[in-house]
């Protein structure tokens, strides 16, 4: 999260809680009364408004250790943690629900694809999450005029960016209420983990590559090309974008390599999509790109392309770019592919990330 809004809320909490109040109470009794069992986890907590509204076991989370305390006088009973809402300090699938009221809007909006990806992984399959942002297309620290607390960092979205960060994520998207608000309109998701592979992306990617959609095994792992017969990571190391066997995360963060998918549905086959599939997840890829700039795009499998483009299109740069950024689609990296050695499938992704 931002330095200067996390110093500010350590230096005003008090200030802060006494010029506010819980304005969304039905909305967290509501969501503790329907979470499956487990421990539920309040994003952001503040002062501990909604905590209790959550039901037990549930952690108290804030990067302001202010709150944190404050939020544990409230509510006695809650697990209280000192986190960033970027690296939350939780194994895989250990919540069983999330709940953020206005904390994720503290975040730059180029960051929130990752941060969402963290909440995916730390929830369990199933999982209700219900988070609320600002409805708007522009971020900074004077995003709110009349700020009483100036200096805060906001980002703030629209419909349609939101819905795709929020699917690219891994959610299910039960539903988006965008509701008026004295200085704009406010925005509620409300979302179920799915099994699905959630999206490795940020700003200043060097190389984005887009599989076609997840394998179930990759879904389940959370991490793509994770089978054992997959040549992708093999070859992404031999052509050194990557230096980590099966880690998007350090592929991202050390080597500007990001990673998504055409279709966010996971099949046991690629060719259980359909072609709506394709174009529809094809626009959400170009909507992806234009926002986020990478230096390229690396479609893996001919196929994905074929469909929803170029029935005619063969392995290399292609004329239609994503976002405005060059594409560069390669054959599958599937063991079932067997036609294309691995030595083809190293000078590929050198190709692809050779100008970038």
């Amino acid at each position: 999260m931002d330095r200067a809004t996390i110093d500010i809320y350590e230096a005003q909490s008090e200030h802060y809680e006494a010029r506010r109040r819980p304005q969304r109470l039905a909305d967290a009794q509501a969501l503790g009364a329907q979470r499956p069992a487990g421990t539920a986890i309040d994003l952001g907590c503040g002062p501990g408004w909604y905590t209790a509204a959550l039901g037990e076991p549930v952690v108290t989370l804030d990067a302001a250790l202010a709150m944190v305390q404050r939020a544990r006088q409230v509510a006695p009973r809650s697990l209280p943690v000192q986190a960033d809402l970027l690296a939350l300090p939780f194994r895989r699938e250990a919540l069983a629900a999330g709940w953020a009221s206005n904390s994720y809007v503290h975040l730059r909006g180029v960051d929130l694809p990752m941060a969402l990806n963290d909440l995916h992984r730390a929830l369990a399959l199933g999982a209700p999450a219900e988070i609320t942002l600002f409805g708007g297309d522009h971020e900074g620290r004077e995003v709110f005029a009349d700020d009483d607390f100036p200096g805060r960092w906001f980002s703030t979205w629209t419909v349609e960016r939101l819905t795709d960060v929020v699917h690219g994520a891994g959610f299910a998207l039960d539903e988006l209420v965008v509701t008026p608000r004295r200085d704009g309109m406010g925005l509620t998701v409300r979302a179920t983990r799915a099994r699905e592979l959630p999206d490795f992306v940020a700003a200043d990617m060097r190389l984005l590559v887009s599989g076609l959609n997840p394998s179930e095994h990759a879904a389940g792992a959370g991490i793509g090309y994770v089978t054992a017969g997959n040549r992708f990571w093999p070859a992404a190391l031999a052509a050194g974008i990557a230096t980590r066997d099966r880690d998007p995360r350090h592929a991202l963060r050390e080597h500007g390599m990001g990673m998504t998918d055409m279709v966010k549905r996971a099949t046991p086959r690629a060719d259980a999509l359909t072609r709506e599939e394709y174009r529809a997840g094809l626009a959400r890829l170009d909507r992806l790109c234009e926002w986020l700039q990478p230096g390229a795009v690396a479609v893996v499998g001919l196929a994905g392309w074929r469909a929803a483009v170029d029935r005619k299109a063969v392995a290399g740069w292609q004329a239609q770019a994503l976002g405005g950024r060059p594409v560069y689609v390669l054959p599958s990296t599937s063991g079932l592919n067997a036609g294309t050695s691995l030595t083809v499938l190293v000078d590929h992704l050198r190709a692809a990330s050779a100008d970038t």
